[in-house]
């Protein structure tokens, strides 16, 4: 006989397999934002390195090297590698649906679409209750037009979006999760600028199950010296970005969580990498540091 506690217990039997059958070094992928140093030089030279490391998927950041999508798509191909989002979004306008139709070519699955409404489209600072609900609903609105080609919008955080508004407990993030379609638009978590912000992933992960289909992984160290008081403009300054897995965040415990989460691509990106003084390497220690936690 099953009951309401049966069904909740074969649910989240369900959904531990799910996070244990999938093994995640198989598409580890690099937001290409983090070598953006490297790629005005030689684009297919970078990607090329980046194959060699290991990673299997990118996302662009910058620019498609001035390809056409049926070269980029190519490139991609010849480095065994894939591209499922973008942050090099499109523009609303009478040619939008040419240019996800090249997204499409180049195999891309979730997308940021600039333009169409005050507050634009990716839910930058908004100052009010209304204006980021203005600004889910264009969200919607394009994530529409997305649909069509087989894509989601795709909505990215740094530290700003869980600043209370003004008046109000709520953050913009709270809305923007609550007034999406989870049918239409993802949320690309930025876990480590959400761990800088003081944010508790795997609540958020509990409280949202199956909405963010996609993360940055990024690490950081400072967060534990952190206060309660601290601006979010604060604690991003305060902030140290280094490699997956030499910084704060606990990646073992998101990963472990991830099929609740709704985790299907993930990218490492770090911000400062070429502060380094050499952005690949940097990309290398994230990725074998990676491959570690998620043995």
């Amino acid at each position: 006989m099953i009951n309401r506690r049966t069904f909740l217990a074969a649910s989240g039997a369900s959904l531990l397999m799910a996070q244990t059958s999938t093994d995640w070094r198989k598409q580890i992928g690099l937001e290409l934002y983090t070598v953006r140093d490297l790629l005005p030089k030689d684009y297919e030279g970078t990607l090329a390195k980046v194959a060699e490391i290991g990673y299997k998927e990118v996302e662009p950041a910058t620019n498609y090297a001035g390809m056409e999508p049926k070269q980029f798509r190519a490139m991609l191909d010849k480095f065994g590698l894939s591209a499922p989002s973008t942050h090099v979004g499109a523009t609303d306008g009478p040619d939008l649906e040419k240019q996800l139709e090249g997204f499409q070519t180049m195999g891309i699955k979730y997308t940021e679409i600039r333009g169409g409404a005050p507050g634009g489209s990716g839910g930058r600072g908004p100052q009010t209750e209304e204006s980021v609900k203005r600004t889910a609903q264009q969200i919607d609105k394009h994530g529409e037009v997305a649909k069509k080609f087989g894509m989601k919008m795709l909505i990215h955080n740094h530290t700003q979006e869980f600043q209370p508004l003004e008046g109000s407990a709520l953050h913009p993030y709270d809305i923007l999760l609550r007034e999406t379609d989870p049918a239409l638009v993802a949320m690309q978590l930025d876990i480590g600028w959400a761990s800088v912000a003081g944010q508790n992933i795997l609540e958020m992960f509990q409280k949202h199950p199956g909405r963010f289909e996609l993360w940055h992984v990024k690490d950081a160290r400072g967060i534990r010296l952190m206060t309660p008081q601290m601006t979010q403009p604060e604690r991003q300054r305060s902030a140290m970005l280094v490699p997956v897995g030499e910084g704060e965040v606990n990646y073992k415990a998101m990963f472990a969580a991830a099929g609740q989460a709704g985790l299907k691509h993930f990218c490492v990106e770090q911000d400062n990498a070429a502060d380094w003084g050499d952005s690949m390497a940097a990309a290398r220690v994230s990725y074998q540091n990676l491959v570690k936690i998620l043995a």
